[in-house]
């Protein structure tokens, strides 16, 4: 059918050929000017990819009336523009891809017809580890070091770039998938096939919303869905309810993004915004920077929205144009962006849309703060840091809680650091990391860490040798301006040598501690900091050793550095005493906003940007040198430890297998609220007395070969192993912290892979019970190949993150929630009962479904498949044997 949206553009450039584009705003309805920013961008990319959703639609103009197809639960099919991937998610994509092409040549099909159809970025970025620090040639160190235990994985993602089109990998040294994604990938608009329509993009990890600040439409999917996207599958999702959060007045002198982006991340997590858009509206808007904009879209996640949308400004055009962007390009931008309504003008109350909710914040209100020590959630004012702190120490176990019996809140245990002796008591800081593209993209932050450092210094402030500090930044354009304006120099003094350019300590990868430090931490059984300039503070996530973890801005990570305790009131307590006696405070050398931007205008310039990326995919000299095999199928090393054809497919058949009742099952687990990503599939470091390093070393390795979690994605056999392996994991059926359960026909309390296994042999399915905001955190897809290999079948759960609910979809596990007002508290289950739970015949989207327990009791849950395709993919077994029967056949 012809398509009544299409319009044709006039090129710049009369040699160029005319460009078409969809425009929704020609109806000249008073509706699509009401329409959300995002919601029309998500209906531009239905109505130009399906022609069938306009025919399903039957009148045109049906479109516009978005709140009405939401409560219809009208499916939306999208399909974005691009796909970005890092590679701890990367990884186990490619594996997956080559084990499909395995399994649809056995199936008698093509097996190159597994292949990227939508382009596809892989950024490396999560292998580098902070093993050096606070030398000068810590960088160089820690790339060798990366080379070093990655080898093979890196060999592996070379084959893919070979072996799959429109698979292109950015080297590992070159930044963090989301800042790259912001400098140098996105395009705002794009210009392919003869016409123009706004860039969108979906990645394999969470934080991908940080292009939402740029005015790019994204959010983070498993990397299970993220694999059918790149082969041609549409997202079919209901239109989500919008929350526009209107920012009024102007931010306080001394306030940073950081604090801004802490604050809207406590306001929206009370709120509740999981599952819907949030859309930034209002007059304060055009008071941020692209960056400001950034930092609040990429933490996103930890507020639990599923896109975090600042529509394109003029602010958003200049941003294009300082980071080199070809100008010709950036103005055909702001010429289709015109024509289809798509340009905002925050400051013209007359453009605001029509939201589903509107929330306000007055930007004037926003004090210093940082979030801890658990959860990025909970705010806490700079001011009263100390007073919290010594709060949680004594408070009950929990997120704001240590139980240190109170006669021990002063204990001190001395310890000695090359030839000289220092004590560590609760609150002292043992991490300080400028890290996270959180922050680092921005370079207000940046450069006013870089000016207090220098104050610092010149006061004669100095920062304690055994405090691991670190500096890594998103990119090397952040090297190169703080280089320029020569506060890179003092911020190396300060031990914040740059270690990498990657995600490092913001996602576990910080290295060891000092032995002395650590038996110190051990002795004492203290709770010991870590500050970060990261997003995320999760239990056991940044080091094992320090149980209280703080985000906060780059400034104020030195400034804690310094002082090197939590347990300082910055007002009335000075950050340390020079040589000559001085009382030196944090205001005495905390930068002026206006010194920042006078800095950030003189060197943050576009000749900088174009110099770094012009070059990026060929820097690498060590990458460069790899060599990778050419076959178009992957030959498998049985001896590899690191990459490993999953057995997901093993018996996968064309034809389709009816889902069946669960019938007895055992509960593996029984959790309370915000079990995070992070519980269920740790990333860091493999502890010596676990499964997974007891199969390593069965493999001949030794610890020191062990490597992290996050590195062995690429093998099924470690990564099941690792499956609630997580140190600070909370069962309920256990009475301490540590990945153990009971395993209930012997009641031997085991590890979790070796209860599973115990159960498995027995033939005896499993289930998992948790609360509130289960599977929070970032969108790693083994958090449900884990589970599914442990033969986990469903997840009864108060609510789920909806990454994670989507990933238990995409690999079969049943996401099951209980009815509204109850929970295993009201049903009474203790988790120790037997559960058979009822498939019927005919399934439709969040249907009831009853589920038996051996006590002769029953009630009924929701069967948490949202759409009819979410169905089509659990009869299929999972996304990826759908994927593959549809292209065998």
């Amino acid at each position: 059918m012809s398509n009544p949206f299409v319009q044709i553009v006039e090129p710049l450039d009369p040699k160029q050929p005319l460009k078409k584009f969809f425009n929704l705003s020609k109806l000249e309805d008073v509706r699509y000017a009401c329409l959300p920013f995002s919601i029309r961008i998500l209906l531009e990319a239905a109505i130009r990819n399906c022609d069938e959703f306009l025919v399903k639609k039957g009148d045109v103009e049906n479109i516009l009336n978005w709140k009405v197809m939401q409560h219809e639960n009208v499916e939306v099919p999208f399909k974005p523009a691009r796909v970005i991937l890092q590679d701890f998610t990367g990884v186990p994509a490619v594996v997956d891809f080559a084990a499909m092409r395995d399994a649809v040549k056995k199936l008698g099909g093509d097996p190159e017809k597994i292949n990227p159809i939508c382009p596809a970025d892989l950024v490396i970025d999560h292998s580098i580890q902070v093993d050096f620090n606070r030398q000068s040639d810590s960088l160089q160190k820690n790339q060798d070091l990366e080379f070093e235990r990655n080898k093979e994985r890196f060999e592996f993602l070379k084959w893919g770039s070979q072996a799959f089109k429109n698979l292109r990998i950015i080297p590992p040294g070159s930044g963090i998938i989301h800042q790259v994604n912001l400098e140098y990938l996105a395009r705002v608009v794009m210009d392919q096939d003869g016409y123009y329509y706004p860039d969108s993009v979906v990645g394999t990890d969470s934080h991908t919303t940080m292009i939402d600040g740029l005015g790019v439409l994204g959010w983070g999917v498993g990397g299970i869905e993220a694999e059918a996207v790149m082969l041609g599958q549409p997202i079919s999702m209901v239109l989500p309810e919008v929350v526009g959060y209107k920012l009024v007045g102007n931010p306080q002198p001394l306030v940073t993004s950081t604090d801004i982006v802490l604050t809207i991340t406590k306001h929206l997590r009370q709120v509740g915004v999981v599952g819907k858009f949030v859309e930034f509206f209002g007059p304060g808007v055009a008071q941020l920077s692209i960056a400001d904009r950034a930092t609040i879209a990429n933490m996103c996640p930890e507020y639990g929205a599923t896109a975090a949308y600042f529509p394109v400004d003029d602010i958003s055009i200049g941003y294009l144009i300082q980071t080199g962007r070809d100008k010709e390009k950036v103005m055909c931008t702001k010429r289709y962006l015109e024509a289809v309504g798509m340009l905002r003008d925050f400051k013209n109350s007359a453009q605001d849309p029509d939201f589903t909710q509107v929330v306000e914040l007055d930007l004037h209100t926003v004090v210093p703060c940082c979030s801890g020590p658990k959860r990025p959630q909970d705010k806490v004012a700079v001011s009263d840091m100390k007073k919290d702190f010594e709060t949680c120490l004594g408070a009950k176990q929990g997120f704001k809680g240590f139980q240190i019996a109170p006669d021990r809140h002063n204990s001190i245990v001395k310890f000695n650091f090359e030839g000289c002796d220092f004590e560590l008591a609760h609150g002292s800081v043992v991490i300080a990391a400028i890290t996270s593209c959180t922050n680092t993209s921005n370079p207000s932050v940046m450069l006013g860490a870089g000016l207090l450092a220098k104050k610092a210094v010149e006061a004669g402030l100095t920062v304690k040798p055994y405090i691991k500090t670190s500096l890594s930044p998103g990119s090397g354009v952040v090297t190169y301006y703080l280089r320029e304006s020569g506060v890179m120099r003092y911020l190396s003094q300060l031990g914040f040598d740059v270690v990498g350019y990657g995600c490092m300590t913001c996602i576990g990868n910080s290295g060891p501690l000092p032995e002395s430090v650590v038996e110190a931490i051990t002795q004492g059984d203290l709770v010991a900091v870590g500050v970060l300039s990261g997003n995320r503070n999760f239990e056991g996530r940044v080091h094992p050793n320090t149980r209280a973890n703080y985000l906060a801005s780059p400034p104020l990570v030195i400034a804690y550095a310094i002082a090197g305790t939590i347990r300082i009131d910055f007002e009335k307590e000075p950050l340390g005493i020079n040589s000559s006696g001085k009382r030196i405070f944090l205001k005495d050398i905390w930068p002026t906003r206006d010194e920042i931007q006078a800095v950030e205008r003189q060197f943050v310039i576009p000749g900088m940007f174009k110099e770094v990326y012009e070059k990026i995919e060929t820097v690498n000299k060590a990458w460069n040198a790899l060599d990778a095999p050419s076959d178009k199928l992957y030959t498998w090393n049985p001896k590899s430890t690191y990459i490993k054809s999953p057995p997901f497919f093993d018996d996968l058949t064309l034809a389709l297998q009816t889902p069946k009742t669960i019938e007895d099952a055992y509960v593996l687990l029984s959790f309370g609220d915000s079990v995070t990503t992070d519980h269920i599939s740790p990333a860091g470091n493999i502890a010596r007395n676990s499964p997974a390093a007891r199969y390593l070393t069965s493999r001949g390795l030794t610890p020191r070969e062990f490597n992290s979690y996050g590195s062995r994605r690429g093998n099924d056999a470690v990564m099941a192993r690792g499956t609630f392996a997580n140190i600070r994991l909370v069962n309920k059926f256990i009475d301490k912290q540590g990945p153990q359960t009971i395993h209930f026909p012997s009641g031997e309390i085991l590890d979790v892979f070796d209860a599973a296994e115990r159960y498995k042999q027995a033939g005896h399915p499993l289930i998992v019970l948790a609360g509130k905001e289960y599977g929070a955190g970032s969108s790693r897809d083994w958090a449900a190949k884990g589970p599914f290999l442990l033969g986990v079948k469903a997840v009864l759960a108060e609510s789920y993150e909806r990454i994670h609910r989507s990933n238990l979809v995409g690999m079969g596990v049943i996401p099951l929630q209980y009815l509204p007002g109850e929970d295993a508290g009201t049903l009474g289950l203790t988790g120790r009962e037997r559960y058979t739970i009822i498939i019927p015949e005919k399934l439709k989207p969040q249907m009831n479904v009853q589920i038996k327990l051996d006590t002769g009791r029953s009630f009924n849950a929701i069967m948490r498949f949202d759409t009819d395709v979410e169905l089509t993919y659990f009869h299929n077994g999972g996304i990826l044997n759908y994927m593959i029967r549809k292209m065998a056949s």
